[in-house]
């Protein structure tokens, strides 16, 4: 960290992006659609055991969505994010600000082989925060609750 009277001081670095991959034992569209449906997001789009009691979803190229994601101790943490892209059932792009003003990006894929969906989740962050050294953490243990909401329904 730059020290404060240093020419560094008050920088922000920019973190590595994430990359994740999951292979979930569900079909593709069944994925997919817990991705498309507030109803579906809202039980699985948190680490447990944050829960999901707000989600707006307005799921098409230019919709925002809004999740609220809360810890057992009613601590909040709002998420607002755009759709950039959306093809069904293959990609979703979003983009929204991580605790005020870290700007990301998320890239999610969907390849179905042999009735498995092989999911993959790149992020990019505008700079390195608690939030985003977090960030593989948190998306494994969200996978998971995806991955036990899709065998549930599956």
């Amino acid at each position: 960290m730059p020290e404060a009277n240093s020419p560094h001081a008050g920088e922000r670095t920019k973190p590595a992006d994430l990359h994740i991959s999951r292979v979930i034992d569900a079909p593709r569209r069944l994925v997919f659609e817990a991705w498309s449906k507030a109803e579906h997001l809202s039980r699985w789009f948190a680490p447990a055991p944050l829960t999901v009691p707000r989600c707006d979803l307005d799921f098409r190229p230019g919709g925002v969505f809004r999740v609220v994601m809360r810890a057992p101790d009613g601590t909040e943490y709002p998420f607002e994010g755009s759709f950039r892209e959306v093809v069904a059932p293959e990609m979703i792009v979003f983009e929204g600000l991580i605790h005020g003003d870290n700007h990301s990006v998320t890239t999610v894929t969907f390849e179905e082989a042999n009735g498995k969906t092989t999911l993959r989740v790149h992020q990019t962050y505008t700079f390195a925060s608690d939030a985003t050294r977090g960030a593989t953490q948190g998306w494994t243990a969200t996978l998971d609750q995806l991955a036990a909401h899709v065998a549930a329904r599956s």
